[in-house]
């Protein structure tokens, strides 16, 4: 059963990746990865709101099957990141890349712990 809530999730969390990079990416005119940058902040955010639900009770491990694992494994892409920051260096635009490793680590932890301080502000 668990493996059925991980691949629910995946089914979901796989093509949301796909439109939502394609569709924030096309409004952007720069080499930079925003569509990649925005999927996994999101996740980032998802997964900290989730992991504060489950310590509060107010989620279980399905749902963290489902949405954790499942969702936003799918969602969250970190070879895409790193393929992306490494092209960008091969290309010349070393400065897009440090920023996106910067922008991404930072954005991305900052996403997951202030999902776990709404998730128990909201549920503690």
């Amino acid at each position: 059963m668990n493996w059925l809530l991980v691949v629910l999730g995946a089914m979901v969390g796989a093509p949301l990746r796909y439109l939502t990079d394609r569709a924030v990416q096309s409004r952007h005119d720069s080499v930079f990865p925003w569509g990649t940058f925005a999927v996994n902040v999101t996740g980032c955010l998802i997964l900290g709101l989730l992991t504060g639900a489950v310590a509060a009770g107010a989620a279980g491990s399905h749902l963290q099957l489902l949405l954790g694992t499942g969702l936003c494994g799918a969602l969250t892409t970190y070879s895409t990141f790193s393929y992306e920051t490494l092209r960008l260096t091969e290309t010349g635009a070393r400065l897009y890349g440090v920023a996106n490793v910067a922008a991404s680590v930072v954005a991305g932890l900052g996403a997951a712990f202030a999902g776990v301080a709404l998730a128990q502000a909201v549920w503690t």
